[in-house]
């Protein structure tokens, strides 16, 4: 309860920095600002009080009245001692709160008028008496948790009787904020001030409490550390007095050192310290001792962290695959828009791709430019004959000579843990007694599975769902189904004949040419020479053996230039068998004149396409058919659909019924070496049949391709685009192609779609109305 006669008394005053003041509390300070001393003197001068109050920032170095709280202590100055350098040093005793009422001057020093508050006690008040109690008992709690605060200062504490003095001395011991001190200090009424200082009190015991756990495990940590320096040092002392080599224990520290650095997951880590405790109690020269220090090395080499930036720039990975291939625009495209699809969602589990094709139209370089695209590292693992499962997983460090998978090792060999990756000749996979890779790679392919791969060898899973797989294979036939779901397959189809001669034209013969240490002019192929190579040298949907070609001629002109001293070698289609020999294959070209019996078909092959003459011979017999050239089972089933289909419509065909019964027909390919199967020569050999039985010549520059059924429907085939070049190739006119195939034209080039008319059929009708050349149609075309 405050007394209401407080008295207003003018006073010097001086802001403290960092320091508060308390009502019968003695404090020094050291005075050494010049505003400051001039109060100090004005104060001995006179009745030596003074007003002390404190800065509300501590670094402000000439403060205004705004910058010093209003509540502050009137003090006694006890004792002034000058120190060098214009210091002087203070001893003062506070006397009683006081509020700034009115701030009379600043210069040269402040002069401030001050209500002094006196504050009367209470008079057996037992709630004033339980707030006492209370902070005293808190505060005991506090010098036991403190360890800075003397025990004596609480006997010296517990006999003030005054509730006002109680707070206000105990608050000077204790160590608190400005702010906090600057609350006690603005509490004018005893009950109000022991209510603050007992909150702050308990705050205070609660943080003192979680600092000296903290310190205790702290403490015990270092002493366990400490322990652990001893001991081994103690080791190495015996060992160098046992004559062992210290090499050893400078092993174990820089397996310590790289485990720190590595930062490896707690699980790994705990793995990691098991096995090289272990190891630092094996003896240093011990079989098993090498064995975990392999271990350790090969966990420790990993790129567990460590990942290279990708740089999704579209247009860059555009041109990058520009660069490295020509032709291929669908492969492209879908590519990109993998790649965009990457770029908007990072954290997208992507699909695993895979690129299909025949050899050599750059199935494993359209990967390496993916990797140089996205700027990643890349890295290749063919999949070629591989039969055992430890080739994917690792052997367990049972064995001898354990090792982990080639995956791990892969990831290792690239530094990163996010390479592009890519299995080559994913379809080549086998499996026998030592398990199936192919089983094991279904964990390493699945996006949702590949976060924890866990090598047998490793025994600790390694993220895998940062790499980018990539796979490659010639054909989906022998491709586990399991693991085809888990892929995406994008086909890369062959190159037509004018792509390979530019492929040839800017890549390859450049290419040759510089390997073979000649000058850009020192070796002229023409685009004729070079058309000729690809058709009569080369039989291939890639550039593999074209590029082989080219370098037989660079080698056969490299040697002419240094024993003939040539500048320049011109290489032509007269003189083209003086470097590769004679033709090593040749196409069927159009017949001199339409023919009956004879039908041309066309024929998808690993290679590309390749036309078909099918020829059929009908002869006195029982009615049996023959089929040769090395037909597949398919393909003579379509043959037999075919016949039924030409017995059912013999009357319509002008064909005798009884043909059946009296006559042999015998159905021939030629090229019998070449095995030959699947549906697409259905129309084909019913058109040969039909042509043979009813006399009526196939116009020779008719090719077609389609399945047939027992009603005469033409059902569609695949591998257009390749059967259209060959057609092309071989100066065919007019391609009958199944209706449903219409979409297929989309991607034949528009250079070949100009020079062939194309007919779509669903039923041999239409199939015979154009193929059969009658009466006045035989000079057709």
């Amino acid at each position: 309860m405050e007394d209401n006669k407080n008295k207003v008394i003018k006073l010097p005053l001086i802001p403290l920095r960092g320091l508060s003041i308390f009502p019968y509390m003695v404090l020094h300070f050291d005075v050494g600002r010049e505003k400051s001393i001039k109060a100090l003197e004005e104060a001995i001068v006179k009745d030596q009080l003074i007003f002390l109050t404190t800065q509300k920032e501590i670094d402000v170095d000439l403060p205004t009245p705004e910058d010093f709280y209003e509540v502050g202590t009137i003090s006694k100055i006890k004792q002034m001692l000058k120190l060098p350098g214009d210091t002087i040093r203070v001893l003062v005793e506070g006397i009683s709160r006081g509020k700034i009422k009115k701030v009379i001057d600043e210069e040269p020093f402040f002069s401030v008028e001050v209500e002094e508050y006196k504050v009367k006690e209470y008079k057996e008040d037992k709630e004033l008496e339980a707030f006492m109690r209370a902070v005293l008992n808190s505060f005991e709690d506090y010098i036991s948790v403190s360890n800075k605060i003397s025990p004596e200062v609480l006997i010296t504490v517990s006999t003030i009787e005054e509730a006002g003095r109680l707070a206000d001395v105990i608050a000077s011991h204790m160590l608190l904020k400005t702010e906090q001190k600057q609350e006690i200090l603005e509490a004018f009424d005893p009950k109000d001030r022991l209510e603050v200082l007992y909150k702050l009190l308990l705050k205070e015991i609660e943080i003192l409490e979680v600092e000296k756990e903290i310190n205790t495990k702290v403490r015990k940590q270092i002493n366990r550390l400490q322990k652990e320096y001893y001991l081994k040092e103690q080791l190495k002392a015996i060992r160098e007095e046992l004559g062992e080599d210290g090499e050893y224990d400078s092993e174990i520290e820089e397996f310590y050192e790289r485990i720190e650095k590595a930062k490896l997951p707690k699980e790994v880590e705990k793995k990691v310290y098991k096995e090289i405790d272990r190891l630092s109690k094996l003896a240093p020269g011990s079989a098993e001792g090498g064995v975990i220090r392999t271990y350790v090395n090969w966990i420790l080499d990993l790129p567990w962290n460590k990942k290279t930036k990708d740089n999704i720039d579209i247009k860059r990975a555009k041109k990058i695959l520009d660069e490295d291939h020509y032709g291929l625009h669908f492969v492209k495209e879908r590519i990109l828009e993998y790649l965009a699809i990457r770029k908007l969602a990072k954290n997208m589990k992507g699909p695993i791709i895979c690129l299909v094709g025949p050899p050599g139209v750059g199935k494993t370089s359209i990967a390496r430019s993916i990797a140089r695209s996205l700027n990643r590292k890349f890295v290749r693992m063919s999949l070629g004959g591989v039969r055992d499962e430890a080739e994917i997983r690792g052997h367990r460090r049972t064995y001898v000579g354990a090792i982990p998978g080639r995956i791990i090792s892969a990831i290792k060999d690239a530094g990163f843990k996010n390479p592009v990756f890519l299995f080559d000749e994913i379809d080549k996979l086998n499996s026998d007694f030592r398990g199936d890779p192919a089983s094991a790679l279904l964990e390493v392919l699945d996006p949702e599975q590949n976060k924890e791969f866990t090598d047998r060898y490793l025994e600790v899973p390694f993220d895998l769902s940062n790499v980018m797989f990539i796979t490659t294979a010639n054909s989906l036939g022998t491709i586990p189904r399991p693991l085809l779901d888990r892929m995406e397959v994008i086909e890369v189809s062959g190159y037509t004949e004018e792509e390979k001669i530019v492929i040839a034209e800017k890549y390859l013969v450049p290419k040759q040419i510089k390997e073979h240490g000649m000058k850009k002019n020192n070796l002229q192929i023409s685009k004729s020479t070079l058309r000729d190579i690809v058709n009569y040298y080369t039989r291939e949907s890639g550039v593999r053996e074209l590029e082989r070609q080219i370098a037989t001629i660079c080698r056969k002109a490299a040697r002419q230039i240094v024993e003939n001293n040539k500048k320049v070698i011109r290489v032509t289609k007269s003189n083209l068998k003086n470097y590769l020999g004679i033709s090593k294959y040749r196409y069927e070209k159009v017949r001199n004149e339409h023919e009956v019996g004879i039908a041309t078909g066309l024929a998808w092959t690993r290679v590309g396409g390749d036309t078909l003459f099918i020829e059929v011979t009908p002869m006195k017999g029982t009615g049996k058919l023959v089929l040769t050239g090395q037909l597949g089972d398919v393909m003579k089933e379509s043959a037999r659909a075919g016949l039924s289909y030409i017995r059912s419509k013999a009357g319509e065909l002008n064909i005798d019924e009884e043909f059946y019964k009296n006559l042999d027909i015998h159905i021939h390919i030629p090229e019998g070496a070449i095995p030959k199967d699947g549906p697409s020569a259905g129309i084909t050999m019913a058109t040969a049949v039909i042509s043979a039985l009813s006399g009526i010549p196939i116009n020779k520059y008719v090719a077609m391709t389609g399945e047939i059924t027992l009603r005469g429907r033409v059902l569609p085939v695949g591998g257009i685009k390749e059967k259209v070049l060959a057609a092309n190739r071989a100066g065919i006119k007019k391609v009958l192609l199944p209706i449903e195939n219409k979409k297929d034209l989309s991607e034949i080039p528009e250079s070949v779609k100009k020079k062939l008319e194309f007919v779509f059929v669903s039923h041999m009708d239409q199939v015979l109305e154009h193929a059969l050349v009658k009466g006045d149609r035989k000079d057709e075309n």
